[in-house]
C-alpha cells in the first residue's frame, strides 16, 4: 500500500509540478508580451503628443527668422500676435516665450550676454504678456546650458506658479528650440506644458487587474503617477535599491529598455517594464513604467494547479480505499499499525496510541519505529503548542539530523525570534522615519512662512533644530560677501536653553571648525570636543558638550552658511542624516530669499528710474528739436567741407599714414604722377624710396616722433621712383580723435622737381 501510494504520489507530484511550472512560465511569458505591447502603445501615444508640441515649437523657431525682413518694431509686434494666437489655439500650452541675444538684434550692443525676452502665459481665461531684458550681468546656468548646446531640448519637470502663490504651482516642463541663423545661435523659442494632462492617460493603463503605470523624466522624477501626490517626487525615493540591484537606473537615463521582477513599493512581487520615450533629438529620453503583480499574472495558472491537486488527492483517496479493502486479508498487527497510522494522519498524536509488540521481527521493528515516531511527534506537538503560546525557550531536541520536521520546527522557532528582532528594529526605524518626516514638514512650513526675512528665518531654523534634536545649543552662520575684500561667515542666530543669545561673531573661510567645514564642504561630527572650543552655560554652571555637529549649507557647490549644534547627548546617525537633508533645503531657501531681497531692491530702483525717465522725456523732446536744427547746419557745413576736400585732391598730392608710418590712402593725382598703382603704394612704409643721408635720416625719424606727439611740420624730400627723381615740398599734419590722441597723419605735397632742375 505504501509503495503503491508513494509511487502514485510521486508520479502525481512530478506531473503536477511539471504542468504547473510550464503553465506559470507560459502565463508569465504571455503577460510580459501583453505588458510590453501596452507599454509600447502608450509610450508611442505620449511620444506623439510631445513631438506634436515640439513640432509646433520648431515651426515657431523657423518662423521668427523672418525678423530680418522687418524693422525691429514690426517683427516684435507681429511675433507677439503670432504667440498670442498659438497659445490661444493650443489649450495644452501654459505659456510661450522667446529670447533674443541683444548682441544680434542691437548693433550698438557688444556684450556676449544680455537678451530681450517676450513671454505670454495663461491667467484663468486671460492671456497675459510681459517684455523684458534679462541676463544683463551674465547668463544664468540654465540658459547658458541651452545656449551652449543650441539644440532642441525638453527640460526636466519643475513646479512653477505664474501668480507667485504656492497653491497655484503646477508641475510642468518646457520644450525649447534654438533660433539659428546660418548655423549661428541668436536666441530660443520655448513653450511650457502642464504635465497634469498625462495623469488620465497613466491612470487608464491597466493591462491586468491591480497593475499600474507611471511616467518618469530623464532626471527620474515622477512626471505622471496614479497617485497625484507623487507628481514631482524622485523615482529613487521609492525604488533606488531595486533599480540599483538590476542596473536599471542608468538604463532609464540612457533611454534603454529595462525589465525585471522584484517587490514593488507595497512589497508585492511584480513585473517591472520600463519603455523609453525619445522626444525628437533632445537627447534626454523619458520612460513609461508598467508594474504588474505576479500574483495577478499567475492567478489562472495557480487555480488550475490547485484543481489538479484536488483531483489528484481525490484519486489517491480512491486508490487508498481499494488497497485498504485488499488489506483485510493481512495479519492483525499490520491492521493495527495501519489504524494507528491513519489516526496519526488525522492529526491524533498522543502517547496512549503506542503499540505493545513483543516480537523482534519486521513487524516488531516497524512497531518500535512507529512508537519512536509517535513519541517524537508528541514532543513536536508540545513544542509547537509552547511556541504558539509564545514560549520560545521551550526545551526541544530533534530525533536526529534527519528529523526534518524537528529541524524545521527549530528553524521556525529561530525564524520567529528573528522576526521579533526584525519587528523591533522596524519599529525603531519607523519611529525614526516618522520623526524625520515630521521634521521635514515643520521646516517646510518654517521656510515657507519666513522666506522674506533672513533674521527671523535664521532664528526659526536654529530654534527648531535645537528643540527637535533635544540639543542644548545651536548657531547659524551665514556667508556675507558684501565686502569683496573680506568675505566671512557671520553668526545670525544663536539659541540655547529655550532662548536666543545675542552674540556677534565673524569667521573667515578656513578658520576654525566652522571655516574648515565650509572649505571642505563636508559635515563635521565630533564627540571629543577640544577644551574651551565651546561651553554650554546654564543655571548650574558651564561645561563642555559631549557632541558637536557642524553641517554646511551647500547649494550646488556654493556654501551659503554653516549650522553648528552642541549637545550633552550623542547625536544618532539618523539625526545627523536629517540635519544634512534639511541643510540642503535651507540652502535652497536661503538662495531664494537672497534673490527676493535683491529683486525687491532692483524693483524699487527700477520704479525710481522710471520716474526719472518720465522727467527726462520732455527734456529729450526739446533736445531733439535743437538736434534737428543742428543737423541741418551740420549738413550745410559737411557739403562745404566735401567741396574743400575735392579741391584739395584736385590741386595737391595727398597721402594718409597710420601712426607707424605705413601708407593707408593716396589720391589719384599722386598715383598718376608717380606712374604707380594703388596696390603698389598702400601698405608700404614712409621711408621707402627716400634718398636720405645718415644725418637726414635721423632728422626724419625725429620729425615722425614729433608727428606722433601731435607736432606738424614742413620739409622737402627727394624720391626715386622707377629710376626717376622726384622732389616734393611736403606738409605733415597729425589728425586727432575726440580724446586728443593722434590716430593718423595727413601729408599734402607740392611737386617742385622742375623748379629745382631749372635752377
Amino acid at each position: 500500500m505504501v509503495v503503491i501510494i508513494g509511487i502514485s504520489t510521486l508520479i502525481f507530484s512530478l506531473a503536477i509540478g511539471y504542468i504547473s511550472i510550464n503553465a506559470k512560465k507560459t502565463a508569465m511569458d504571455d503577460a510580459i508580451a501583453v505588458t510590453n505591447a501596452v507599454a509600447e502603445k502608450y509610450a508611442s501615444d505620449i511620444k506623439a503628443m510631445l513631438e506634436k508640441d515640439l513640432v509646433t515649437m520648431q515651426t515657431l523657431s523657423y518662423s521668427v527668422l523672418a525678423y530680418k525682413l522687418m524693422s525691429e518694431k514690426q517683427w516684435k509686434e507681429i511675433f507677439a500676435k503670432m504667440y498670442y494666437e498659438v497659445i490661444k489655439n493650443n489649450p495644452q500650452f501654459l505659456s510661450i516665450w522667446d529670447s533674443w541675444e541683444l548682441i544680434h538684434i542691437d548693433p550698438s550692443y557688444s556684450n556676449p550676454y544680455g537678451r530681450y525676452v517676450a513671454e505670454f502665459w495663461r491667467d484663468g481665461q486671460q492671456i497675459k504678456s510681459n517684455f523684458s531684458l534679462k541676463s544683463m550681468t551674465g547668463d544664468n546656468p540654465e540658459y547658458a546650458r541651452i545656449k551652449q548646446k543650441a539644440i532642441d531640448c525638453i527640460e526636466n519637470p519643475y513646479f512653477y506658479s505664474y501668480t507667485g502663490k504656492d497653491q497655484d504651482q503646477v508641475l510642468m516642463t518646457s520644450l525649447i528650440s534654438p533660433i539659428l541663423e546660418n548655423g549661428k545661435y541668436i536666441g530660443v523659442v520655448g513653450i511650457d506644458i502642464s504635465l497634469e494632462r498625462y495623469h488620465p492617460i497613466i491612470s487608464q493603463i491597466k493591462p491586468f487587474n491591480n497593475s499600474y503605470a507611471f511616467l518618469v523624466s530623464n532626471d527620474l522624477q515622477y512626471t505622471a503617477h496614479p497617485i497625484m501626490e507623487k507628481h514631482g517626487q524622485n523615482l529613487l525615493e521609492d525604488y533606488e535599491a531595486i533599480l540599483d540591484r538590476f542596473g536599471a537606473t542608468q538604463k532609464i537615463i540612457n533611454g534603454e529598455v529595462s525589465s525585471f521582477v522584484a517587490d514593488d513599493i507595497n512589497g508585492i512581487r511584480s513585473y517591472f517594464q520600463f519603455t523609453p520615450i525619445y522626444i525628437g533629438k533632445t537627447g534626454t529620453p523619458w520612460s513609461l513604467a508598467i508594474i504588474v503583480p505576479q500574483s495577478t499574472i499567475l492567478e489562472k495558472a495557480n487555480r488550475n494547479f490547485y484543481i489538479s491537486i484536488m483531483v489528484g488527492v481525490l484519486g489517491l483517496i480512491v486508490l487508498s480505499l481499494v488497497i485498504l479493502y485488499a488489506s483485510q486479508y493481512i495479519i492483525q498487527p499490520i491492521l493495527t499499525i495501519t489504524s494507528i497510522i491513519k489516526r496519526m494522519a488525522l492529526g491524533n498524536i498522543s502517547e496512549d496510541i503506542k503499540l505493545s509488540v513483543a516480537t523482534n521481527d519486521e513487524i516488531g521493528q516497524m512497531a518500535a519505529a512507529l512508537n519512536t515516531t509517535i513519541h517524537g511527534l508528541s514532543q513536536k506537538v508540545a513544542f509547537a503548542s509552547s511556541i504558539g503560546k509564545g514560549h520560545l525557550d521551550h526545551d526541544f531536541h530533534a530525533l536526529s539530523n534527519e528529523d526534518v520536521l524537528g529541524v524545521a520546527l527549530l528553524d521556525m522557532r529561530q525564524s520567529i525570534k528573528n522576526s521579533r528582532d526584525e519587528e523591533e528594529k522596524r519599529k525603531v526605524e519607523d519611529s525614526q522615519r516618522r520623526w524625520a518626516n515630521e521634521g521635514m514638514a515643520k521646516f517646510g512650513e518654517i521656510l515657507r512662512q519666513n522666506n522674506d526675512d533672513l533674521n527671523i528665518l535664521s532664528k526659526s531654523i536654529v530654534k527648531e533644530l535645537v528643540e527637535m534634536l533635544e540639543a542644548n545649543q545651536g548657531g547659524l552662520f551665514l556667508f556675507n560677501d558684501d565686502d569683496p575684500d573680506e568675505p566671512h561667515f557671520e553668526l545670525t542666530a544663536n539659541y540655547a536653553y529655550s532662548r536666543f543669545k545675542h552674540k556677534q561673531k565673524k569667521i573667515h573661510l578656513g578658520e576654525g571648525l566652522i571655516g574648515a567645514c565650509a572649505q571642505e564642504k563636508k559635515t563635521i561630527f565630533l564627540t571629543e570636543i577640544p577644551e574651551g572650543y565651546i561651553e554650554i552655560t546654564s543655571g548650574l554652571g558651564k561645561s563642555n558638550p559631549n557632541a558637536l555637529l557642524i553641517v554646511p549649507l551647500n547649494m550646488e557647490g556654493n556654501i551659503l552658511g554653516v549650522i553648528e549644534i552642541a549637545s550633552f547627548n550623542i547625536f544618532k546617525d539618523y539625526q545627523i542624516e536629517f540635519v544634512e537633508r534639511i541643510a540642503q533645503t535651507i540652502a535652497s531657501t536661503l538662495t531664494a530669499v537672497k534673490i527676493n531681497i535683491k529683486t525687491a531692491a532692483l524693483l524699487a530702483k527700477t520704479q525710481q528710474q522710471a520716474e526719472e525717465m518720465q522727467a527726462q522725456e520732455e527734456e529729450m523732446r526739446q533736445n531733439m528739436e535743437e538736434l534737428q536744427a543742428t543737423q541741418e547746419e551740420s549738413f550745410r557745413k559737411s557739403t562745404e567741407m566735401q567741396g574743400f576736400i575735392d579741391a584739395l585732391n584736385n590741386s595737391n598730392f595727398v597721402i594718409e599714414y597710420d601712426t607707424l608710418g605705413y601708407i593707408t590712402s593716396i589720391n589719384n593725382a599722386y598715383l598718376e604722377l608717380l606712374g604707380l598703382t594703388r596696390d603698389d603704394v598702400v601698405g608700404t612704409h614712409h621711408s621707402d624710396k627716400l634718398d636720405l643721408d645718415p644725418s637726414k635720416k635721423m632728422e626724419y625719424e625725429q620729425m615722425w616722433n614729433g608727428l606722433r606727439n601731435g607736432i606738424p611740420c614742413k620739409l622737402m624730400n627727394r624720391f626715386i621712383v622707377n629710376e626717376k627723381l622726384f622732389v616734393f615740398q611736403e606738409t605733415y599734419t597729425p589728425l586727432k580723435d575726440e580724446q586728443g590722441v593722434v590716430y593718423k597723419i595727413l601729408k599734402i605735397s607740392n611737386n617742385v622737381t622742375n623748379l629745382l632742375t631749372e635752377k
